[in-house]
Order: C-alpha cells, then sequence, then structure tokens
C-alpha cells in the first residue's frame, strides 16, 4: 500500500519530481467549503525552501485544475514535512527506526488506538513500535497519522 491517496500520489509524483524535489506525501481533509489538499515536499541535501513550495504549488494548481481529481472547493498547502514529519509510506518507516513516533490507528488495537514510543523497524506490513519496554506490532494498514516526535 503506498498511499490512502495512490489516484492523487500517481498523478502529482511525477510534477514534484520535475522541480527537483520528492513528494512525501499527501493528506486531505474534506469539511465543506473548509477542506484542505496539503503536499508535502522533501528535497535533498539542502532541504525545501519557500521557493520550492510556491513553484510545486503553482505547478500543481495548474495540474489539479485540469485533471479536476477533488470535487467541490479546496485549499491546497505545500510545506515541507518539518521536524515532526509525518509518515505515510512503509519505507519512511525504516528510515526513522530508533526515532521517537507517535501513531494514532483507525481502529483500537490491544484496547488503544493512539501509541508513542520508539521505532525499531517493520516486519513484513506492521510497524514494530516499542512503549513502555513492550513491543508492539501495529498494522500498517490500521495507521490514521503517525509523526516523529522531534528532538531538541
Amino acid at each position: 500500500m503506498a498511499s490512502k491517496y495512490s489516484q492523487l500520489d500517481e498523478l502529482l509524483k511525477p510534477v514534484v519530481e520535475s522541480l527537483g524535489c520528492e513528494l512525501w506525501g499527501l493528506d486531505y481533509h474534506a469539511q465543506g467549503k473548509q477542506s484542505m489538499l496539503r503536499v508535502y515536499i522533501e528535497k535533498a541535501p539542502d532541504g525545501v525552501l519557500v521557493e520550492d513550495c510556491e513553484r510545486v504549488s503553482r505547478q500543481i494548481s495548474s495540474v489539479l485544475d485540469v485533471e479536476d481529481p477533488i470535487t467541490g472547493e479546496y485549499t491546497l498547502e505545500v510545506s515541507s514535512p518539518g521536524m515532526d514529519r509525518p509518515l505515510f509510506r512503509l519505507e519512511q518507516y525504516q528510515a526513522y527506526v530508533g526515532e521517537q513516533a507517535t501513531i494514532r490507528l483507525r481502529v483500537a488495537f490491544d484496547g488503544r488506538r493512539k501509541f508513542s514510543g520508539i521505532l525499531k523497524g517493520i516486519e513484513g506490513d506492521e510497524i514494530v513500535l516499542e512503549v513502555d519496554n513492550e513491543e508492539y506490532l501495529l498494522p500498517f494498514e490500521l495507521i490514521d497519522k503517525a509523526n516523529i516526535v522531534p528532538r531538541f
């Protein structure tokens, strides 16, 4: 499972890559006229600049206007994943093994929906998270939202 927005991923990934960035992930919140499509981009080695967000936003906006994959009105926002970066793909979890993460599930697992702990790795399609010296295997398809906890 690449993303819960795989159709949008496929549409926008080549646009973002053509501008020298990586499509980190998408987040869409449908709330009537307050709907929001947030596009996260990454750029190595120096990170994402405001100018990158502006260029990507203009190009994505043009593509979305032509292809019209989202019905109704929405606001488009393009940003970097930031320090508390959200995780969208299985391989992104692997890149942050050893880091503190928060994970919220769509449905309760082992009696709870929210977990906070150390990413230990991936086993098949499950995320291994150590919470209070206990390891949990959280099914990737049940994850609603996951973020890295920044270190200061």
